[in-house]
């Protein structure tokens, strides 16, 4: 090939801010960046892009298990290797203080999955896997839809977990629901037997967990000891199911909140191709419909940036419009905007769903928005 027929590829950065435990599912962990690495290529293949584009992964330990140092660090080595865009950190703990770091030093955009609007900035994008402002609105219309009228409320130590509470107690107002009893547990795997019984003792009748998901892990047995099988449902924690068998099994019996719908044709198309791309592989979860639309929404990006330089690249992602999402209910777009940071429009980007015993697969139960 001639001199002038080459060109540098555009590095994007991939920031996992969470050290992924021995024995996660070789198939998952592949999807984080098959589903990149397979739009650019289809992008290339489509001529909507002149120049590969290569992903640089990094993995650390940030909150809740490390620190918000590691996940800064980590962000300025991916900028330092020429990336001019990240995609993360995820992790809320770790977003907040990240902000001010990317807005002070960095100014390389960054996209995250976090559901706090405290992320939201100049150079900082949101494709929000939940929200702690809508889920807690769901979760009540969930329980509202059961006739449930009292509810009792676990809530991890955490930014997360108080970010969540704040705005489920007026969810649950609107609804007139109460929240009989609220306990506190640890962001980690912790003894929660005390917590478990004062919502018992409540007389709860259902049982609400708000964090990042750790705190779940023993739970379900607290509630086995005290013989009760209330319903119970939780957040985006829900994703972290994929983690291991304990986190599958820590959240069996819960409804949680996801992105994942088996009715929506794109993410159906999307997961066609992926399959017919990697062997038949077909992971059906949250995280394959979400890193496509992260990922066709930077193509977009860099097909409009001029130039291919991080300020280039954040005025490109203000310019993408409705464009069709693969993860959400049917319908949901991608739309973003000089002052508009969060990407995915329409009430269906979330959805319920319960988890099935085979510890692989899952089922839908609702969608955000839909009435009876």
């Amino acid at each position: 090939m001639s001199y002038e027929s080459t060109a540098e590829p555009i590095k994007v950065g991939y920031l996992m801010d969470f050290r992924l435990p021995p024995g996660f599912p070789d198939e998952l962990l592949s999807s984080f960046t098959r589903c990149f690495d397979l739009v650019f290529e289809e992008a290339i293949a489509d001529g909507v892009l002149d120049r590969p584009v290569q992903m640089i992964y990094k993995e650390v330990e940030g909150l809740p298990k490390g620190s918000v140092k590691a996940v800064i660090d980590a962000y300025g080595e991916l900028v330092d290797e020429g990336a001019l865009v990240v995609f993360g950190p995820n992790i809320t703990d770790n977003c907040v203080p990240l902000r001010e770091a990317i807005e002070d030093r960095f100014k390389v955009p960054a996209i995250s999955v976090t559901g706090t609007d405290d992320w939201l900035g100049e150079w900082t994008f949101s494709f929000p896997q939940g929200s702690m402002t809508d889920e807690p609105i769901f979760i009540a219309d969930l329980a509202a839809k059961r006739g449930l009228t009292n509810i009792g409320v676990l809530v991890e130590q955490s930014l997360i977990g108080e970010s969540y509470l704040k705005n489920l107690r007026s969810a649950c107002r609107r609804k007139g629901i109460r929240i009989v009893a609220e306990a506190a547990v640890a962001q980690t795997a912790q003894d929660v037997d005390g917590a478990v019984r004062s919502l018992h003792e409540a007389k709860a009748d259902a049982v609400v967990h708000l964090g990042f998901g750790f705190g779940i892990v023993f739970v379900n047995p607290a509630l086995e000891a005290l013989g009760w099988d209330p319903p119970r449902f939780t957040t985006t924690a829900f994703q972290n199911a994929w983690v291991n068998p304990i986190m599958w099994n820590a959240f069996m019996g819960w409804t949680g909140v996801d992105q994942y719908d088996e009715g929506n044709p794109i993410g159906q198309a999307w997961l066609n191709r992926y399959a017919a791309r990697y062997n038949g592989s077909r992971p059906e979860y949250c995280v394959t419909v979400v890193n496509h639309d992260v990922a066709a929404t930077l193509v977009r990006a860099f097909a409009d940036s001029h130039p291919l330089s991080p300020r280039g690249v954040k005025e490109a992602l203000e310019r993408v419009k409705m464009m069709p999402a693969a993860s959400g209910a049917p319908g949901t777009r991608v739309s973003l905007g000089k002052w508009t940071r969060r990407a995915w429009m329409g009430a269906g980007y979330l959805v319920a769903r319960t988890l099935d015993p085979d510890g692989i697969n899952s089922h839908l139960v609702d969608r955000f928005g839909a009435e009876d």
